[in-house]
């Protein structure tokens, strides 16, 4: 149960922190595409800590607050939406978050490797 309670607080956090972004002057796209990346970045320090970390921890900030953050059905709508004006368009937008993406979780992971041991 108590499992439960830190992915509903994280999530709950994560899912307000997204709807901000997006319904900021960021707008949609962006809103979307900064979610995703800073989403990326907090779970690569959290898979590279994550053996330090107790359980519940990883729960509610990963499995919650990270996963209601990011948002893969945005991403795939929006890039379908570009698509249908320009297939160029949507293919930059998606190579454009998918790249930035991976360099953020691979930023967290360094991060979190470089961190002394506990």
């Amino acid at each position: 149960m108590a499992a439960l309670v830190c992915v509903a607080l994280g999530g709950a956090s994560g899912a307000v922190l997204r709807h901000l972004a997006t319904a900021s002057r960021i707008g949609g796209l962006g809103g979307t595409l900064l979610v995703n990346v800073v989403g990326s970045f907090v779970l690569g320090v959290l898979a590279g800590v994550a053996e330090a970390l107790p359980a519940w921890l990883f729960l509610l900030l990963g499995t919650g607050f990270a996963g209601a953050l990011t948002t893969w059905s945005a991403l795939a709508v929006h890039t379908w939406r570009l698509g249908q004006d320009s297939w160029r368009r949507g293919a930059a937008y998606l190579t454009l978050t998918l790249g930035l993406g991976v360099t953020a979780a691979a930023l967290g992971l360094a991060l979190a490797w470089s961190l002394p041991s506990p």
